[in-house]
């Protein structure tokens, strides 16, 4: 059997486009706010495709990019991304969505039914029952944490059964 061995440049250059170009189009997506299905998902963990690929292609091509980065372009490039990279660390005082996601997650999930029921403006006893028809028996006292343990039904499921219309 002829075994054909596939080049680190092989295998890494291909790699490093085809992520680049997803991670390009979900990206602009998620930039329009027009994150829907699994967009942001397959973004965030499609990086790191894109990461294994970038560190492979740079590794088959390390003299070129030695070069680049010795160029004024190069150390400029560098520098101006680095210190992007650093600021982004910080606020600077704006609130954002991302910012304000896992808080507000952690408060659904920790609220009793009845809250929620009382969120999405429906009786409590109505949101139990929209529960029990997909098979998920609760009480108005229990929270979102407390019924994904009893139930075995993961926490962002029974979020969506309670605010999402199916």
């Amino acid at each position: 059997m002829n075994k054909k061995v596939v080049s680190l440049r092989g295998w890494s250059t291909p790699l490093t486009i085809g992520a680049f170009l997803l991670l390009a189009i979900t990206g602009v997506l998620m930039f329009f706010e027009w994150d829907v299905g699994l967009v942001t998902v397959v973004h965030q963990w499609f990086s790191w495709a894109f990461l294994i690929g970038a560190v492979g292609h740079v590794v088959a091509n390390i003299r070129p990019f030695r070069n680049h980065l010795a160029s004024p372009v190069g150390k400029a490039s560098v520098t101006a991304f680095s210190l992007v990279v650093a600021a982004s660390l910080f606020s600077w005082g704006l609130i954002t969505g991302p910012q304000l996601e896992r808080p507000i997650e952690e408060a659904l999930v920790d609220a009793p039914l009845s809250a929620l029921a009382n969120t999405i403006r429906v009786a409590p006893d109505d949101l139990l029952l929209r529960l029990e028809g997909q098979g998920v028996f609760a009480t108005a006292g229990q929270s979102i944490r407390q019924l994904a343990a009893s139930s075995g039904v993961d926490e962002n499921r029974l979020l969506a059964l309670i605010f999402l219309r199916f």
